[in-house]
């Protein structure tokens, strides 16, 4: 008997077992693999026991120790067979939905499917190691697969770009693979989420464009008048997400205590347009309006009233602010078309409707608000990603702090 309780055999002396729950080894002479064995107990008259396998008899013990370790917490066994494309499936398909909106649902199963199964997706989730997960995101950022889309020919492989993907695109892999395996460790399956022991890309952090004050006020001008004005008025001086806008209802709206729920989210999902929960937890948020904005959504909720009435039997009610002529969501690729229009005209070309969301956190923390209070406006996941995003804007309040502590201590 080795330490530990643990039994060692060969094929010859198999006979020889261990006591209840002691579990055994021996080793194979088919191809002198490590064969080990923990008891899990009795299920209908039969005894249910444990098989793992190894190259030598310290991993075989190594694993049973850690077995028994497991057993003994009340934790199942972890489930040898499920491999890294099951578990996906089955994350996705009864975990994600939900939780997320319709359009990052999406994004998740073409991660799962164009970059993690084909290269990992047979092996055992209790297989899979650091190591391996590592090497993936390794060979991502170095090489770029040719993709497949659908065209008049049919499905053809669009050429290899030069290059990796991004940083961006390599951290949703291990992303989307982390919280895959997390679901899978509270489960019971494995009993460590080994992308957790992996580094992912570093991801340069590109500063947006910001529009000044008298930027953003020429742009609400020229938006003055137009079908979509306080579409553009909410981006900007609350700085919503173009789905949180567009997903954005009446009953959403409070005019008597001047605030609007973000409840959910409208996305495009392939051909269709849907709604579903906004981005994150924290996305879900009450924003307190600016009595311009309460007065814009107000002129915007008659001028809705007054479109109802000329179509009549055409319109269709889905409560929501922003709308086609006919009360049917609002396609983004139409807002932009309005929005490059109203740029144009206040100076402003080339502009993208997602900088309305920069801007109103920059003019916000350039005006003393908070970090913590912009980051909540903005339904960041955290408050590191507000630091993270705009924190050289901070740099004149951080200079303010050095000279206030130095005329306290030094007058």
């Amino acid at each position: 008997m080795i330490p530990g309780g643990v039994g060692v055999a060969t094929n010859a002396d198999r006979s020889k077992r261990r006591g209840h729950g002691e579990g055994s080894i021996y080793r194979r002479d088919a191809d002198g693999r490590w064969v080990g064995s923990v008891h899990l107990g009795w299920e209908n008259g039969r005894r249910r026991r444990k098989v793992v396998y190894g190259r030598t008899q310290a991993e075989i013990v190594r694993k049973i120790k850690q077995l028994n370790a497991e057993i003994s917490k009340g934790l199942p066994p972890p489930d040898d067979r499920t491999t890294v494309e099951q578990l996906l499936h089955r994350w996705l398909r009864d975990v994600v939905p939900g939780r997320v909106n319709p359009a990052t649902l999406e994004n998740y199963r073409l991660i799962a499917e164009h970059h993690i199964i084909p290269e990992l997706g047979k092996k055992r989730i209790t297989a899979l190691s650091p190591a391996d997960v590592q090497a993936l995101l390794r060979r991502k950022q170095e090489t770029r697969l040719p993709r497949r889309v659908r065209t008049s020919d049919g499905l053809v492989d669009r050429p290899i770009a030069t290059g990796g993907y991004s940083p961006r695109t390599v951290k949703l892999i291990r992303g989307v693979l982390g919280q895959a395996l997390g679901q899978a460790e509270r489960w019971g399956m494995v009993g460590r989420n080994v992308v957790r022991l992996t580094d992912g890309p570093r991801e340069p952090q590109a500063e947006g464009r910001t529009l000044s004050p008298q930027q953003a006020r020429s742009l609400l001008q020229a938006a003055n008048g137009e079908r979509l004005e306080a579409a553009i008025v909410v981006m900007l001086s609350l700085g919503l997400r173009k789905g949180e806008v567009f997903g954005l209802r009446w009953s959403d709206v409070d005019f008597e205590n001047n605030f609007i729920t973000v409840a959910q989210a409208l996305s495009r999902v392939g051909s269709q347009l849907m709604l579903g929960p906004p981005k994150t937890d924290r996305s879900r948020r009450k924003i307190n309006l600016p009595a311009p904005v309460t007065n814009a959504l107000r002129a915007h909720k008659r001028r809705q009233a007054a479109e109802r009435l000329s179509v009549g039997e055409l319109w269709q009610d889905t409560d929501l602010v922003f709308t086609s002529e006919v009360g049917t969501p609002l396609d983004p690729s139409n807002f932009r078309h309005s929005f490059d229009r109203v740029a144009a005209e206040a100076g402003l070309v080339g502009w993208h409707p997602h900088e309305l969301r920069h801007s109103c956190a920059s003019i916000l923390l350039a005006q003393g608000v908070p970090i913590e209070v912009v980051s909540r406006v903005l339904g960041h996941s955290s408050i590191r990603i507000t630091a993270d995003v705009y924190g050289h804007i901070l740099d004149p309040q951080r200079q303010q702090a050095a000279e206030a502590m130095a005329r306290a201590l030094w007058p």
